[in-house]
C-alpha cells in the first residue's frame, strides 16, 4: 500500500463507528467512510469541543452538512508548493481526496526528471489535483471533466497555485467522444491519468459504467499516446474492483504497445490517533524506463 505522509495541512485525527474525523488546515469534519466497520467510541461525543462540522447521512440517500461552529463557503489548504480550495459539498465530500497526494508526488516526479517537454491528458479530472501537480512540475495540460462545476473549481486550484499562465486546455466534455475526437485530430499526449467512477453521465447524457466501458476507454487512450510516453495512471474507488484487474488492463493495452513496467495496488492515509491505516482506493500504474 501506497502511504500520503507528506501532509501538513490535512490529517486523519480518529476513525470509528463509519466515521472519520478530519483536519483540513484549521477546520475539523466528522464525515462517513464506508471502510470504517471497527468501533472505537462516539467521535461526535469524544471530539465535541473539536468539530466545526458534521456530514450526517439520509436512509433516504444523500444526506446533509451541520455546522457546529462558523466555516467559510471555502478555505485554502497546500500540499507542498500545490495549493487547493476545499468546500463542503453535497454527498460529504470536500473537492479533494488527500490521498492522491502519493500519485501527485510520483507524477511531478516523473515529470520533472523527464527532460523533455511532457503532454498531459487528465481524464475525468473533478477539481484538478492532478492537473495541478503536473503543471506544477512544467507540463502542458488538457483537463477534461462532464461537470462544469468541477471544471470551473480545479480552474480557481489553477490560479490559487499561481499556474494560470501555464499551458492548460480546460473541456467540459464526455471523455470517451473527446478520446475518439484526439484520434481523429492526430493529437498525442505522453502521460494520461484517469480516475473513472463506478457510474456516471457525460456532458449529454452519455451514461457510463466501469465495467463494461474501462477497458474500450483505455485501449482508445492507447492511440493517443506519443511515441515515447512518460506514464499511464488509472486510479479507481469502485467497490470490489481489485487493482490486480488494474494491472490486467494495463498489461493487455499499454504494455503490448510500449516498454516500460507495470505496478498496482492500494492507496491509504494513516490515522493519527491509533497509527491505522486508512485503505482509500486502488491504483494502476504503467511508467516508461526512462
Amino acid at each position: 500500500m501506497l502511504l500520503s505522509t507528506d501532509w501538513e495541512d490535512y490529517e486523519i485525527i480518529a476513525t470509528s463507528r463509519g466515521m472519520k474525523l478530519e483536519r483540513w488546515g484549521k477546520f475539523y469534519l466528522l464525515r462517513p467512510d464506508p471502510q470504517i466497520i471497527w468501533d472505537n467510541g462516539d467521535l461526535a461525543e469524544q471530539y465535541h469541543d473539536l468539530i466545526d462540522a458534521i456530514y450526517y447521512r439520509s436512509n433516504k440517500g444523500g444526506g446533509h452538512w451541520e455546522n457546529l461552529k462558523s466555516i467559510p463557503t471555502s478555505w485554502l489548504i497546500n500540499y507542498k508548493n500545490l495549493k487547493f480550495n476545499i468546500k463542503q459539498m453535497g454527498f460529504k465530500h470536500t473537492g479533494l481526496f488527500p490521498e492522491q497526494a502519493v500519485n501527485w508526488d510520483f507524477m511531478i516526479n516523473k515529470i520533472k526528471n523527464a527532460n523533455r517537454k511532457i503532454k498531459v491528458l487528465n481524464l475525468f479530472a473533478y477539481t484538478g489535483g492532478a492537473t495541478v501537480a503536473c503543471l506544477s512540475a512544467g507540463a502542458s495540460v488538457c483537463h477534461v471533466d462532464s461537470s462544469r462545476g468541477m471544471v470551473d473549481w480545479c480552474k480557481e486550484n489553477v490560479k490559487s497555485s499561481g499556474y494560470e499562465k501555464r499551458e492548460i486546455r480546460y473541456l467540459v466534455d464526455d471523455v470517451v467522444k473527446f478520446v475518439k475526437r484526439e484520434i481523429r485530430r492526430g493529437n498525442k499526449y505522453d502521460a494520461i491519468i484517469m480516475d473513472p467512477p463506478s457510474y456516471g453521465r457525460g456532458s449529454n447524457g452519455e451514461v457510463w459504467d466501469i465495467e463494461k466501458d474501462l477497458y474500450g476507454l483505455v485501449e482508445l487512450c492507447c492511440e493517443i499516446l506519443s511515441d515515447e510516453p512518460l506514464f499511464f495512471l488509472i486510479n479507481s474507488y469502485t467497490t470490489g474492483l481489485s487493482c490486480t484487474v488494474l494491472n490486467n488492463l494495463l498489461a493487455i493495452t499499454v504494455n503490448k504497445k510500449f516498454s516500460g513496467k507495470i505496478s498496482c495496488g492500494e492507496i491509504g492515509l494513516p490515522v493519527r490517533e491509533n497509527n491505522l491505516i486508512l485503505p482509500c482506493g486502488i491504483y494502476g500504474r504503467w511508467e516508461s524506463n526512462e
